[in-house]
């Protein structure tokens, strides 16, 4: 593999272009980790105070009755997002829908557990529980490879 870095003076992001013969499974992976590289921060309120946290930091986001939180390990915020626009610049290898009015970090669920109902419920760090609504259940098995085993005879 051959790599150049080449300074653009004036340029403010980086930008990062892929010459190949051929797309390989290899490079779209090399692509969508490059892209998550950087990936914008997101802008939460603490009463009138804004603040900009890492993707990483969030649990989870929800809606709470007026309007969305987010929720970190240091406390809840207030984002001025709705769910759909916070799908469109969050990381979608981290970040995954489980019903209409919650989005949880993939990264920070520590327990999962399927009934035989059908259901699923996620523990993330620090104890909180959510549910997988049943629309979302097998987007969400599919996300996490849950997939039924096979039986070897």
């Amino acid at each position: 593999m051959e790599v150049e870095f080449r300074l653009e003076p004036g340029r403010e992001e980086p930008k990062i272009i892929i010459l190949a013969g051929a797309e390989t499974e290899d490079l779209r992976q090399l692509v969508q980790e490059l892209a998550g590289l950087a990936l914008d921060p997101v802008p939460v309120w603490e009463g009138e105070q804004s603040r900009r946290l890492p993707q990483e930091a969030f649990l989870r986001f929800y809606t709470d009755g007026k309007g969305i939180a987010a929720q970190t390990a240091e406390g809840t915020f207030s984002v001025r997002l709705r769910l759909y626009e916070l799908e469109e610049i969050l990381d979608r290898g981290r970040f995954a829908r489980i019903s209409n009015s919650e989005i949880v970090n993939l990264e920070r669920v520590t327990a999962v557990d399927l009934s035989l109902t059908g259901t699923i419920r996620m523990t993330l760090e620090g104890g909180t529980a959510v549910y997988v609504s049943r629309r979302y259940v097998k987007k969400i098995k599919a996300t996490l490879q849950l997939g039924r085993r096979q039986r070897h005879e």
